[in-house]
């Protein structure tokens, strides 16, 4: 071997990840499932590329300024891979004028972020966005808090909570504790640990500082006790239904005159998911998120999976009226949530969610005589042409045995059986693989009554039938319930 021919180590780049093609299918399942709802909304589907000008996407804050992969293209053009799909939708806004507005859009796209990979979350990762564009009515808001609820509904998770609150809520809280709307960043990024830390860490943190598990040291933000103390009095306010949290931050916010518009926003949004019936405990209104701060201008949401909340935010958004401002010079409001699909993914698949099936095929011809082939792929293409996906059998093994093990361990429910005598018959031998498999379970522990309905099903689950009649055969076995 040559230097040039030598072999090269097949490797994965540090957060990034293949999708094999069981994984590949139950993500398609759950991709296919989020469109459907988006598209029950009327949402529109639209692409934009994976590469913008670095200018585009500079401006969004420092933590994705350092995220951004960043190069020169042949043109040796500064350009960057999109961090999320928001801000190209703002691009698209600006550049086609003749977009009608509202515009109401969907996209799905992978989007790239250098940050440090954990569990769920990669530096190559897929998003899926919904945004309604040109809206200002909190109608819009709504509507996007039903499409989270109906979407996670749809996936089959069971536990999940789509929090809500308003970015302006986070400001009235700056002018209630008498602390600089300048100092906002700092005082939310320390409020968006509460979870993790405890509130007793973050009152040091807002103070003098604290040590950390790992013995760092970590600054405090020199706020006054007094201000503390007010911070801790909104942390205190009571969590339940909707309607109550919004009295109880209406009432220590009465003084307040900056919370009159986050107190009207949020008591529309919690009128309509009442009308609505979106059940209080699902979609729930907790005024301690912060969140895109960088961006968010009002309402802001997201969904956690309670199962698995160490996945975090699986399903995000909010109100971005000032946006598309930076390319058009006025203000366009507008909306959105996205999904990480990857890390949804990846809790679905810890919570038993995803169900992982290799192959799209659902029969299986298997083939016993090699010099028929043109019989083979003749029926292989009459159901192929009914809408039955089929694959024909193009390996290397010769025995039946060996064919029904590729069909088994691709998770393919039928096969179909041509050998001589069935060439002679002019018919074909129709196998169940699904049943015969839970069959072949209870063959082993089957006594009695069990035993004879065993033996009952045990017909059913290989066929001979004559070949102008295969068709029907293969559509009754599919339809089939699946044995438990």
């Amino acid at each position: 071997m040559t230097t040039e021919q030598r072999i090269v180590e097949p490797r994965l780049l540090r957060g990034f990840r293949d999708y094999l093609p069981a994984q590949m299918n139950a993500r398609q399942k759950i991709i296919a499932t989020i469109r459907q709802v988006y598209e029950r909304y009327g949402f529109l589907p639209l692409d934009t590329p994976a590469q913008e000008f670095r200018a585009t996407l500079m401006g969004y804050g420092e933590e994705n300024t350092k995220q951004i992969f960043s190069f020169k293209n042949p043109e040796e053009e500064d350009v960057a891979l999109r961090f999320d799909l928001t801000v190209p939708l703002a691009r698209v806004v600006a550049q086609y004028p003749d977009l009608p507005l509202p515009f109401r859009r969907y996209q799905v796209a992978p989007v790239w972020r250098a940050d440090k990979p954990d569990p769920g979350r990669f530096r190559e990762f897929l998003q899926f966005d919904l945004d309604s564009v040109g809206v200002s009515s909190n109608a819009a808001d709504v509507e996007i808090l039903c499409g989270m609820y109906d979407t996670l509904r749809a996936l089959g998770i069971e536990n999940f909570r789509v929090r809500f609150s308003d970015r302006k809520v986070l400001n009235s809280l700056l002018d209630y504790a008498g602390i600089p709307r300048d100092m906002a960043h700092g005082i939310f990024r320390v409020l968006d640990k509460l979870e993790k830390v405890g509130l007793d860490n973050i009152a040091a943190e807002l103070t003098g500082g604290r040590v950390d598990v790992s013995g760092d040291k970590i600054p405090g933000l020199g706020l006054a006790k007094t201000s503390v103390d007010r911070i801790k009095e909104f942390l205190a306010l009571p969590q339940g239904k909707r309607k109550h949290v919004l009295a109880g931050m209406a009432s220590l916010f009465k003084d307040v005159p900056s919370a009159a518009e986050a107190v009207a926003e949020l008591d529309f949004i919690c009128t309509s998911l009442d009308a609505l019936e979106i059940p209080d405990d699902r979609v729930t209104l907790d005024l301690s998120i912060a969140r895109g701060l960088d961006y968010y201008t009002g309402p802001v949401f997201e969904a956690i999976l309670t199962d698995a909340p160490e996945f975090g935010s699986v399903f995000g958004g909010g109100r971005y009226d000032g946006l598309v401002e930076r390319f058009l010079g006025r203000k366009i409001p507008a909306v959105g949530a996205s999904i990480g699909v990857d890390r949804l993914f990846a809790a679905m698949q810890k919570l038993g969610l995803v169900q992982m099936v290799s192959s799209t095929a659902q029969v299986l011809v298997t083939v016993m005589e090699p010099g028929r082939m043109n019989d083979y792929m003749k029926l292989t293409r009459r159901l192929r042409v009914e809408g039955i996906n089929t694959e024909l059998y193009l390996g290397e093994e010769s025995g039946l045995g060996k064919q029904l093990q590729y069909a088994n361990r691709q998770q393919i429910p039928v096969a179909i059986i041509m050998g001589s005598d069935e060439f002679a018959n002019n018919e074909v031998t129709v196998k169940d693989l699904l049943l015969g498999a839970t069959l072949q379970d209870r063959k082993k522990t089957a006594k009695g009554k069990e035993r004879d309905a065993w033996l009952v099903l045990s017909r059913k689950a290989q066929v001979k039938v004559p070949a102008s009649e295969v068709l029907a055969c293969v559509r009754e076995i599919l339809a089939r319930p699946r044995p438990a």
